[in-house]
């Protein structure tokens, strides 16, 4: 993959470290506003292929509450206000039938009170529990087996990869299986983008629009009380946004514009500064993140406009 200098790490004044990757934005009508490194080229896009997952759930007939929605299509923190959304969504299910790891919360903080009263790592607690709380009701809504859901061959799954194809617009190139251990369908950046976008400008009453209303109503549960994607959603009015493992990030305005970028090396500390720069580039201004840390290149100088 082509990649470009994206984010510097700057230490008095010298540059100590740079942080390349691929960016695209997109206009309303699709066209592009800006580019950089290659984003037609497949990619993973781990957990911001979440409101893809719960928009094909929600058109295999899903309904949830708002909340319900929006747990769905996050990767939450563990507080307690994320276990209550999940176990909503699991109507009386029984953890135990969640296919996601257990793990600790992913909030340090959380994490730390956890480890401090000798709790076990729990599926419920994993940040991808809500989604899989919502392939499990969507089997049981369906009259499909629960066992084996989360194989590529299941009925769930072949649906949600027909819907990926359909929001993003490209075939998927490559199946792998996430962190989670749910598949994970390669697509572009250019294909994320226009996916977001799709699900952000949704007429009410479609499925796209229930996942999007859920995760406008609750950004709380898409992140959490310590996290920049929730922060950066209850700042920006009708923003949709979702963060992913090895740096990736989708972004979507009321009005379509959308953002997609990955940084290459996976370093999630320039995801914030380039997710500000790329906002920016849509006229919306937000907090830079750290000093330390400044955005480099193309991105710079179309941000600066």
């Amino acid at each position: 993959m082509i990649t470009e200098p994206l984010v510097e790490l700057v230490r008095d004044g010298m540059v100590e470290g740079v942080h390349h990757g691929s960016a695209i934005v997109l206009a309303p009508d699709g066209t592009t506003l800006f580019a950089a490194g290659d984003p037609d080229a497949a990619m993973y896009p781990r957990s911001t292929a979440k409101p893809l997952q719960a928009t094909a759930m929600a058109r295999l007939g899903l309904r949830l509450s708002p909340a319900g929605f929006a747990i769905a299509a996050a990767s939450h923190s563990g507080e307690p206000m994320h276990l209550d959304a999940a176990l909503d969504v699991l109507d009386g299910r029984s953890p135990d039938a969640l296919g996601n790891p257990a793990d600790y919360p992913y909030d340090p903080v959380e994490r730390d009170r956890w480890l401090a009263e000798g709790r076990a790592p729990s599926r419920l607690a994993q940040n991808c529990a809500g989604k899989h709380a919502a392939m499990l009701a969507t089997c049981d809504l369906n009259g499909w087996p629960t066992d084996g859901y989360l194989a590529p061959a299941h009925p769930l799954q072949r649906a949600i990869a027909a819907t990926v194809e359909d929001l993003t617009g490209h075939g998927i190139e490559r199946v792998a299986v996430d962190g989670c251990g749910a598949p994970l369908f390669a697509t572009t950046l250019r294909g994320l983008a226009t996916a977001v976008s799709k699900i952000a400008t949704a007429a009410p009453g479609t499925p796209e629009h229930l996942v999007a209303d859920g995760i406008r109503r609750h950004p709380e549960l898409v992140g959490g009380s310590r996290r920049d994607v929730t922060a950066v959603m209850r700042a920006v009015p009708g923003l949709i946004a979702k963060d992913g493992f090895e740096a990736v990030q989708v972004a979507a305005l009321p009005d379509g514009t959308a953002i997609a970028f990955k940084i290459s090396d996976g370093g999630d500390r320039a995801r914030y500064p380039v997710l500000a720069a790329a906002l920016k580039v849509c006229g919306i201004d937000v907090p830079p993140g750290p000093d330390n840390l400044r955005v480099t290149g193309k991105l710079l100088v179309e941000s600066q406009r």
